[in-house]
């Protein structure tokens, strides 16, 4: 073939039929994408690349960043630099000497982080790559991981096999970003729709609801982070094979085949020669095989196995931890669906939604405002209106939309008792609808507390002002002044005096609705104020078992508001005290009828002993879950939505770290301007998070409760100490400028 160019070059790979024992007519193909330039990534990166200089986003001469310590790098760097593009690699220490030789002799230029962060290495090279971003003005990051671009690319690929060969089955690839088979198996679906996709995933891979491992030693496929690439829709089946399994096989397609290629092509080629071996008469099957062998000479050619691979995958139901090779049926044609009700609309919400998807369930958000939801265009997720307030309306609309529902949750405080009322209608895991009412009102709360004589502050329940000094007497002043069914801190003070107490009173019985526009119920709590440290539980109930996650440690900001300014998980706290804290909550959790799920209980640790402040019935706010899984590798939220399918829950720690964020907030009334010094804060030693929420032009305020935040800066380290030393470095550099504005 000629072509005018490198570019030109990419694709027109060859389609090899493996000697393979098998069923009279079975034909199992190789797609030898390791024959593009680089390998098989060249597609993509062409695809990207020429798009984004099409789209403007990418203009010429300007700078290409991306995170990768493989083929993408490869392909960028054919791509970007034949094109004119200065191109940067942001990799790890794992990078291979010939894919590095290659990068620099292409003439790249590359980064290699020190060491891996709580959240593993692809964590550690994306916070380098954002600060690359910038110090480069005008770079394009094509973010392989979430392009559309890059599922895109491959049409051309599947073009490629429907024109090569009559008639195909089955199509095994490898997944990473979820591109590659992805993208192919959409685009041969339109001609052939009832081919059979299979993915290939690494043991200690979170890709498909696995716990995460980044010691594992793959390349090239696997993930510690979810790629929103990865269409869990078209998939009907995923094999896991280990470090050594994956080896082994790369080993044997030499072997036996006499392709030279990486483990990512071993991988699939194990998975390929066992479904044709157990394939009906006339199947015709295809494996991609992404890379070739030379930079793995030193690392899967030479290594020494330590287990003995499996010979043939066990099945297990999706959702078994696995640690040897073994496969899981995908729902693409029975998929059961989770049925969202509302989200939070920071922190946990559109996470929650993307999570459920490699749980193998189609997520369904049913909402009566879709616009509130910022980044809901992004997710992949069937979004249903309707009144969300009304549990009759909510069941008939559920009824309509899940034909097999796998649960009912939410992560947002405000329909905690619809989804209780919806999961004991259609006999899903939940919580009784008496626990949640008994956790959403705070009264209920002190009451069903009182009765179970777990210790609590003194308090009173006031409908009006004129019962103020009777429940004083109670309490004692200073006392802190709160509605019974709010969320976020808001409308919480601490008040001094009658004269302060009365006001704040007066404030919350004049509400009305609630944020989501629901009616309060129009009453105050007043509570004995105690003195102390409060720290919060993250616990799991789950088959008649309460386990506890971790103890945080929260600071708030001066009163007489109760704004949490700072988390660190996990909490440094004597061991009796620890255990008196958890025997607290513990009691306190079984009083309430609480047994699925997560919850977040807030606890004072006052003079006399700890007190129960509240309990939530949901995964904590405040982005804790994310400090939880960076300090363990425990995702709650994952766990929560685990437990709410009826999936295996895995709640065993995989490290030990501690992880805190600090909240940004405004020192004055007026509208922001900006937040300078976050590429300084960025590169402070042990950050692995700043984010900017609110926008310039936005009215901002001293807290007075969690909305006012303004972004948040997040460390992991070894220690409290060490971390708490990074927020403050990191927050150091971080000045946010407010323009004076009295309508603000």
């Amino acid at each position: 073939m000629l072509f005018d160019s490198v570019t030109a070059a990419i694709g027109h790979t060859p389609l090899v039929r493996l000697r393979i024992p098998a069923a009279p007519g079975v034909r199992a193909y190789a797609k030898l994408e390791m024959q593009n330039l680089m390998a098989m990534k060249d597609r993509v990166a062409k695809e990207v690349v020429l798009r984004a200089r099409e789209a403007g986003t990418l203009v010429d001469g300007a700078p290409i960043v991306e995170s990768s310590s493989g083929t993408m790098a490869l392909g960028l760097a054919l791509v970007g630099n034949h094109l004119g593009h200065p191109v940067h690699i942001v990799t790890d220490p794992r990078i291979d000497p010939i894919t590095l030789t290659k990068l620099e002799a292409l003439g790249c230029a590359v980064h290699v982080v020190e060491a891996m962060t709580g959240a593993g290495w692809q964590s550690a090279r994306l916070e380098r790559l954002a600060h690359l971003m910038d110090d480069l003005p005008g770079a394009f990051w094509p973010q392989q991981y979430h392009n559309p671009h890059n599922p895109l690319a491959y049409r051309a690929l599947a073009d490629e096999l429907l024109e090569d060969i009559d008639g195909l089955d089955v199509l095994v690839g490898a997944v990473g970003s979820g591109g590659s088979l992805c993208g192919t198996t959409a685009a041969l679906r339109a001609d052939r729709p009832e081919l059979t996709s299979v993915g290939v995933d690494a043991v200690g891979s979170m890709l498909f609801a696995q716990p995460d491992r980044p010691e594992r030693l793959q390349s090239g496929l696997g993930n510690s982070l979810q790629p929103d690439n990865i269409d869990y829709a078209v998939l009907d089946e995923v094999h896991w094979l280990s470090d050594d399994e994956a080896f082994a096989a790369t080993r044997a397609l030499a072997r036996e085949q006499q392709i030279f290629a990486g483990n990512t092509s071993g991988s699939v080629y194990r998975v390929l020669t066992h479904l044709a071996r157990q394939a009906a008469e006339g199947t015709t099957l295809v494996g991609i095989f992404p890379d070739r062998g030379d930079r793995y000479v030193e690392s899967v050619y030479r290594h020494r196995p330590e287990t003995q691979p499996r010979s043939h995958p066990v099945q297990v139901p999706y959702g078994t931890v696995v640690t040897a090779w073994s496969f899981a049926e995908l729902g693409r044609n029975h998929r059961r669906q989770l049925g969202f009700i509302e989200a939070n609309t920071t922190g946990t919400g559109m996470t929650a939604i993307r999570t459920a998807a490699r749980l193998d369930v189609e997520p369904v958000l049913f909402t009566s405002s879709p616009q509130r939801y910022r980044g809901l265009p992004d997710v992949r997720v069937r979004t249903v209106v309707c009144d969300t307030d009304d549990t009759a309306e909510l069941a008939r609309t559920i009824k309509a939309n899940l034909s097999s529902p796998a649960g009912i949750a939410t992560t947002s405080d405000f329909y905690l008792p619809q989804v209780s009322e919806l999961t004991a209608s259609f006999d899903l895991p939940g919580n009784p609808p008496e626990a949640i009412a008994v956790c959403r009102d705070k009264a209920a709360t002190r009451r069903m507390l009182s009765a179970a004589e777990v210790r609590q502050p003194g308090y009173a329940v006031v409908a009006a002002t004129d019962e103020i000094p009777a429940a004083i007497a109670v309490t004692g002043l200073p006392c802190v002044v709160k509605p019974i069914d709010d969320s976020g801190s808001n409308n919480v003070r601490l008040c001094h005096d009658l004269a302060e107490t009365a006001d704040q009173v007066e404030c919350i019985l004049a509400v009305t609705t609630n944020v989501r526009g629901q009616a309060t119920a129009r009453l105050a709590l007043i509570e004995e104020y105690v003195a102390g440290p409060e720290v919060s539980v993250e616990m799991f109930s789950h088959d008649a078992t309460v386990t506890c996650l971790g103890v945080t440690a929260k600071s708030t900001l001066a009163p007489p508001h109760f704004v949490e300014a700072r988390h660190v998980f996990p909490a440094a706290l004597p061991p009796a005290l620890h255990a008196e804290v958890l025997t607290l909550v513990t009691r306190a959790l079984s009083a309430a009828g609480i047994r699925e799920g997560a919850t977040h209980t807030e606890v004072r640790l006052g003079s006399a002993g700890p007190s129960i402040v509240e309990i939530n019935a949901r995964p904590a706010g405040g982005m804790i879950p994310e400090l939880v899984r960076l300090a363990t590798g425990v995702d709650i939220v994952e766990q929560h939505l685990r437990a709410a399918c009826r999936l295996p829950v895995q709640l065993s720690p995989a490290r030990d770290r501690t992880a805190g964020i600090a909240f940004l907030t405004a020192g004055r009334t007026g509208r922001l301007t900006a937040v300078e010094g976050t590429t300084a804060a960025r590169r402070t030693p042990g950050v692995v998070d700043v984010a900017v929420t609110a926008a310039p032009g936005t009215a901002v305020r001293p807290p007075r409760n969690a909305y006012d935040r303004l972004g948040h800066v997040i460390a992991v380290g070894s220690s409290g100490h060490e971390v708490s030393e990074a927020l403050d470095a990191a927050l150091g550099y971080l000045r946010i400028e407010v323009n004076h504005d009295r309508t603000a």
